[in-house]
């Protein structure tokens, strides 16, 4: 079985990428992993310091160790966003192969020590295990929440600077990087900013590690295509699918108002998130 290190550079060196997708609960789960299935990609499950507060740590790693031991394939869980050493520990030593410390709010000097901390203990136990765990660092405003605005919220024009982003790398040995270079978290109704292409090249060159694209809902295909194209080698999708679960369970209980079994009332929603999903997958692997 191929490790996730491994899974990302052969991406990396096909030019496609990885889709990261977040679960609240098990419809949302087994419909990230079927889309995955169908289509034989890599995938990774993501749980927030939120959604790991309705999942449970340990609950979420036995899930997809368990698929990952059943059907010898290579799905992964990552702890999304957790914004302490305390939380990324947590995650940690319940069994997660790989962790984000975001302290993208702090300072420079704030963000880089308490990712520093966080690499440290994360490279202490995967000495200790022979796990592997990688950890990702966060630098610049990609905004947060999976939330629909109205316009594009101030302070989305800021972009990671090649030079911050090479220092920062340089100072917390992190194994992944997510920079911002246009896209913000959640859905903007007059349309997400674009990627800018060039960026994501010039700061995967000087850093020399992966980097990682968040709050990709909403974004246009050639947008995708370009930024991993340039660079991204794993890319997040939350708000999309959030969307999906709702509408779908809101159509449900509308169109069978009378059912009562949980599993049936949910089956449209659990349908309508694997179909984002794959159409999702498609485009990130390149799949016609």
């Amino acid at each position: 079985m191929k490790t996730l290190r491994e899974c990302i550079k052969e991406s990396e060196e096909k030019g496609v990428a990885i889709g990261h997708f977040n679960i609240s609960n098990l419809e949302g789960f087994h419909a990230i992993y079927n889309a995955a299935k169908k289509l034989n990609v890599p995938i990774v499950i993501g749980l927030s310091e939120g959604e790991a507060g309705a999942v449970g740590h340990t609950e979420g790693v036995a899930l997809v160790r368990a698929i990952r031991e059943r059907d010898n394939y290579p799905i992964f869980i990552n702890a999304d966003h957790h914004g302490s050493f305390e939380a990324v520990k947590q995650a940690i030593d319940a069994g997660f192969d790989a962790v984000i410390i975001d302290g993208a709010k702090l300072s420079f000097e704030e963000n880089v020590k308490i990712t520093k901390e966080c690499v440290e203990y994360a490279k202490k136990v995967s000495s200790e295990t022979g796990r592997g765990i990688l950890v990702e660092g966060e630098l610049g405003y990609i905004g947060s929440g999976s939330i629909i605005r109205d316009t594009i919220p101030e302070g989305a024009g800021i972009l990671t600077k090649v030079e911050d982003a090479k220092k920062f790398v340089e100072l917390t040995d992190i194994d992944l990087l997510a920079p911002s270079v246009g896209s913000i978290h959640g859905l903007i109704k007059s349309g997400k900013p674009h990627i800018n292409a060039e960026l994501v090249a010039e700061i995967r060159k000087a850093t020399g590690v992966p980097l990682v694209l968040h709050g990709g809902s909403g974004l246009r295909g050639e947008d995708f295509t370009n930024a991993i194209k340039s660079g991204i080698s794993t890319v997040h999708i939350n708000t999309e699918i959030r969307i999906a679960f709702v509408e779908g369970l809101k159509k449900s209980l509308l169109e069978k108002p009378n059912e009562v079994t949980p599993y049936k009332v949910t089956k449209p929603a659990q349908d309508a998130v694997e179909k984002v999903v794959e159409e999702r997958l498609k485009l990130f692997n390149g799949i016609k």
